[in-house]
This record gives structure tokens, sequence and C-alpha cells, in this order.
């Protein structure tokens, strides 16, 4: 089946948004590092439009803050492990599923002078936090779709997904303050193995 030509400006508009979020998002990541985490305040507005090739009203209509385009990585890889899961083979057992879903959702891994940027800033960890808190609930609805749990009323679907996320993030900083020697997959696997329950309970 072939898109419409309506269809298609709007696949490739869509496409043009993503790429320029994520060029501002960059170039914010990337003027942060430069600054360090004392430094925050001096990474500007009009810089980081500047460094993103990007006018300042532009990246108005992509981010409300400086920290918020900073952690846009972070929010847009969180948001997209529900759809992740989804897309699993529907007989994969729960936490197998889920583990390579993340897996999948941490590959390539994150730039480490980044993650450790955010992680030792807190005005950023507390952006990259709540971008992990909204990609909550879709991972929570993918759960219950592939365990036939209800999120609205069930427990087991929202507290999986709240584990599955703090497990990630326990990950990130383990990974950022280790000597790097062990890959970021790995580390996510020994984190998940701590969360991850292979069935709901029947009683939920």
């Amino acid at each position: 089946m072939h898109a419409t030509d309506d269809e298609q400006p709007r696949d490739l508009r869509t496409r043009q948004k993503l790429a320029t979020r994520e060029a501002i998002g960059a170039a914010a990541l990337r003027l942060a590092i430069e600054q360090g985490p004392e430094g925050l305040a001096l990474v500007r507005v009009r810089d980081i439009a500047e460094a993103a090739g990007v006018s300042p009203r532009t990246y108005n209509n992509y981010f409300s803050s400086r920290e918020e385009a900073i952690c846009a990585f972070q929010a847009d890889r969180a948001r997209r492990l529900g759809r992740i899961l989804r897309a699993r083979p529907a007989d994969e057992p729960l936490e197998d599923a889920l583990t390579a879903a993340v897996i999948e959702h941490a590959t390539p891994p994150p730039d480490r002078a980044g993650l450790r940027m955010i992680m030792e800033t807190p005005e950023l960890e507390g952006e990259a936090l709540k971008a992990f808190t909204m990609a909550e609930r879709p991972l929570a609805e993918a759960i219950a779709e592939r365990t036939g749990t209800d999120p609205d009323r069930d427990l087991f679907p929202n507290v999986v997904a709240a584990a599955v996320a703090a497990a990630v993030r326990v990950a990130g900083r383990h990974w950022v303050t280790g000597d790097g020697s062990e890959p970021f997959a790995d580390v996510l696997r020994r984190a998940l193995a701590h969360v991850l329950p292979p069935t709901p309970p029947q009683n939920d």
C-alpha cells in the first residue's frame, strides 16, 4: 500500500521536526558538557540555537527550558520503550521481552559524558526523572496488553513499569560512575534481573 500524496509531505514534515529536535538537543547537551555542572547558567538559548543552526524562535517551538533541551535524548528514548515492547514477539516471556526492549531502547549506549553531566547536575537530573516518569504510563499500557491486565485497575503493569524505569536510572548511574569496562547493556541486564517478575500474580 503506497502513501497518498497528502501523507508523504506529512511524513516528511514529521521527520524534519524530529531531526530539528535532535539537532537542538544535541547542541544543548554539547554546550552543557563544555561548560560543566557549575557553568550550566552560561548555556544560553541563543547559543544553543546558533549551534543547532536554527533561530531562537524555532528553539522555543521545541523546548521550554535549557534543561528540557539538554535532557531531550533521555526523554525521547524513554518514550520509545513502550513502542519497542509492543513490537516484541507475543509469545515471548514478559521478563525476556522487557529485557530485550530495554536493551534495544539503550542501543547505541548514551554518551557517557552527557549522561554523567545530567546525573551530576540537580536541575538536569530532575528533568530526566520527569521524562522517565512520563514514560511509565505508555510502558504500563504495553505491559498490560501483553499480560491481559488493566493499567487502570491492576497494580501489576504500573508497578513493573515503575520498577523498570527505576532500574534503568540506577543502571545509568552505576555505568557512568564505574571504570567503563562493563558494557552498558550488561549493566542494564543485571539491574533488570533484580526487579522483573516472570509472570503477573493471578489475584492482583
